[in-house]
């Protein structure tokens, strides 16, 4: 018998089809999952056993709206996994993850299917289905075939057999992470060694200690990257030590969370799937469908800028050695030490203290005096809380997006705090995803890990917390405009190596005087921020950027190295294969870690940025000559906005997106914006 009370059974009769979160319980999960699984089958089935010879109506149309059981219950499940997790829906993850994948595989490995999708692919440019259909036809014959879907039936059951294994590991690998991560909190005996924190950070920390049963102590949680940010403000330098150790030893101490054995299988079952698939690596087997082609060319360019980085960090650090001696100190630079005498460098070369600037960064007044303020002047859009409407958590807060017009947008949701059962790092997904097709509309969300203070006390972000926070909400923004007829194009369902994209270019606004102005104003007295800190800022913006590129650069060269390896190399020992890997690209400078080291490199090893690390660099190209193009044409103005958003956010995976770039820019993007900008000219 069917439970029609199941909440994922039917779309949602909420505003915008908001899941009914207060309405959804843990036991309506696996059955949900159940019944996506059937019935997607079926779907399927009645596409191959149609008599009629494919058509795009009766072999693509039904493809497209299958499955949507499935995708409800999908996209709440794994945002509660990633964003509020328990031990429920980890066991359920790690019992669906194989399940998911032999899913998928029946899909694209099925021969009758990919028969029609082939037939069609041969006439497609004949039928007179317009640029969006045959596009879809495209993507659908590239991606099964990629997939497998012209494999023997012998090779067939060897590639489930990967699949199936690689869903297992990756999540077991995000769920140990995790695990280490919340562990691995150092914890604080004295208020004196927390000296150079800001008080609403203190207080996050100790409330965070209190959560944990350890009243009167302080807890510092770790984030996802290498460098915590506050190594750049604790004046205790064995507190900065013991939080870079602990950041660094996540994932290698032995024991149930150790991840290095699970690194090198993952790798070698990546390679093998490769192989079988007929590439020489997995990166050759990523690129291949991705805006960089090859494995070569994601090289050509990362080698390009490493040299001159790492030619950059080491004139950083001779300076910061020779401020560490003027303080008196006698010991040698330490990873530890870095961020710490940054600051005091940017103070004495730029007057700038971006401690100074927290008092000007309350969380609420930045997302809605900048991050929604940048938006409503950009593009004519206007944000309302709708506290009648629930989130998954009772700190999600849900957002009406109205177009100029009035016609609805979508609805934002923000998830902004830190807590032990979300994941580290900053994320946008979807909810629900627009298609004319299915006549369904948006809902997307913003998850990022900010520490909770105390209640009554500001939430005050760091300078790169704002820049996280308008980067996230640029691929929220890629999502809420995209205007597609197929599901399959919705939102940011596009190259990975170009859906950093729009999100890097809406950091532009941060800084932008109008926006800035807006709302970067003292959270007590409501003063805006001197103008002359602004102006340091930009003046010393290419500073410290042999830094931020070497540890960005020495992580995307580490995810390529691991995945251009063939399936014949077994590495056998994680740390060594690190060690020759930067040292081969010139990025083995201890004083500058890499941003993840293998065994927290949640990106490639659990975030589908598999071979693909690159692509945040790799869209900056874009994002840089972007800036230019906004600059030189009057910036912030409706004008500017409507043709971004028409030409290239609205398209979302319609078209080519290199060339849905050229359509909005008149000519495809130099480098050189990009080189200027991190001072490697």
């Amino acid at each position: 018998m069917v439970d029609s009370a199941n909440p994922f059974f039917a779309a949602s009769a909420l505003p915008y089809q908001l899941p009914p979160f207060l309405e959804i319980s843990e036991a309506h999960y696996r059955p949900a999952f159940e019944r996506g699984f059937t019935d997607q089958l079926a779907e399927i089935a009645a596409i191959t056993t149609n008599a009629s010879a494919a058509t795009f109506d009766n072999t693509m149309l039904p493809l497209e709206r299958s499955g949507q059981v499935l995708g409800r219950v999908a996209a709440v499940f794994f945002n509660q996994t990633s964003s509020d997790s328990n031990e429920f829906t980890n066991a359920l993850e790690e019992e669906l993850a194989p399940r998911l994948a032999a899913h998928g595989d029946a899909i694209r490995l099925d021969p009758a299917l990919y028969s029609r999708i082939s037939t069609l692919h041969e006439q497609r440019g004949s039928l007179g289905l317009g640029d969006e259909a045959d596009y879809l036809v495209e993507r659908y014959f590239t991606e099964f075939t990629l997939a497998g879907a012209g494999l023997s039936v012998e090779d067939k059951a060897i590639l489930r057999e990967y699949n199936r294994r690689l869903s297992t590991l990756t999540t077991r690998f995000e769920k140990n992470l995790m695990a280490d991560t919340n562990d691995l909190a150092v914890v604080v005996d004295t208020l004196a060694e927390l000296d150079g924190l800001a008080a609403g950070e203190i207080s996050a920390a100790a409330q965070a200690a209190t959560e944990r049963g350890l009243d009167g102590k302080y807890l510092l949680t770790l984030v996802l990257p290498t460098s915590h940010p506050y190594l750049a403000d604790l004046t205790d330098r064995d507190v900065r030590e013991r939080l870079l150790a602990a950041s660094r030893a996540r994932g290698i101490r032995g024991g149930a969370n150790d991840n290095r054995a699970l690194v090198i299988e993952i790798t070698h079952v990546r390679a093998l799937r490769a192989r079988l698939l007929g590439f020489a690596s997995h990166a050759a087997y990523v690129t291949a469908d991705e805006t960089a082609k090859t494995p070569e060319a994601v090289a050509d360019m990362l080698g390009r800028l490493a040299p001159a980085a790492a030619r950059n960090a080491r004139a950083e650090q001779a300076d910061l050695q020779a401020a560490l001696s003027e303080d008196g100190a006698s010991f040698e630079l330490a990873a530890w030490d870095w961020a710490f005498y940054t600051e005091k460098v940017r103070q004495q070369k730029f007057d700038v203290d971006t401690a100074a600037m927290r008092p000007y960064f309350e969380l609420e007044t930045v997302l809605r005096n900048g991050v929604f303020f940048a938006a409503e002047k950009l593009y004519g859009v206007t944000f309302t809380e709708r506290p009648d409407l629930s989130g998954w958590h009772a700190e999600s807060r849900v957002f009406e997006v109205t177009n100029e017009d009035g016609s609805p947008a979508g609805l934002y949701i923000g998830d902004f705090y830190t807590r032990d059962s979300k994941r580290g790092g900053a994320w946008m997904n979807p909810l629900i995803s627009q298609s004319t097709l299915l006549g369904t509309p948006t809902v997307v969300c913003n998850n990022l890990n900010v520490a909770k203070p105390a209640p009554g006390q500001a939430t005050l972000l760091s300078f790169d917390q704002v820049t996280t926070l308008f980067h996230e909400f640029g691929h929220a923004l890629h999502g809420l405009f995209a205007q597609v007829t197929y599901p399959k194009f919705s939102g940011t369902n596009v190259y990975r190596d170009f859906v950093e994209f729009p999100s890097q270019v809406n950091e532009m606004w941060m800084l932008w005087p109008e926006v800035l102005g807006n709302f970067a104003r003292h959270h007590e007295t409501g003063a805006p921020m001197p103008q002359h800190l602004v102006d340091r800022i930009k003046a010393s913006a290419t500073f410290n950027e042999g830094f931020s590129t070497s540890e960005y650069l020495a992580a995307a060269l580490l995810d390529q190295a691991w995945h251009r390896i063939d399936s014949d190399t077994v590495v056998t020992n994680v740390a060594e294969f690190e060690a020759a890997a930067l040292s081969a690209v010139g990025l083995d400078n201890p004083v500058v870690p890499t941003r993840y080291a293998s065994t927290y490199f949640a990106h490639t090893f659990a975030g589908g940025y598999d071979a693909g690390y690159y692509s945040y660099i790799w869209s900056e190209v874009l994002d840089a000559d972007t800036v230019d193009w906004f600059t030189e044409n009057g910036g912030l103005t409706r004008g500017n906005g409507d043709r971004f958003r028409d030409r290239l956010l609205g398209v979302g995976g319609s078209k080519d997106p290199l060339e849905a770039y050229v359509d909005w820019r008149g000519r495809p993007a130099g480098i050189e914006p990009l080189l200027e900008r991190r001072g490697l000219t």
